[in-house]
């Protein structure tokens, strides 16, 4: 997973690589440092 550093703080849906569920992605950069990172799967 490829984080965006140009956005700041971000939620997003993305498919997951290996069984193509969806996963909600959301993080906060403070800097050049991952101040806070959370994926959810979605769905059953």
């Amino acid at each position: 997973m490829v984080l965006d550093p140009s956005v700041r703080s971000q939620t997003y849906i993305e498919d997951c690589e290996v069984c193509c569920k969806p996963i909600r992605i959301r993080y906060v950069l403070h800097g050049d440092d991952v101040a806070e990172f959370a994926a959810d799967t979605l769905g059953a």
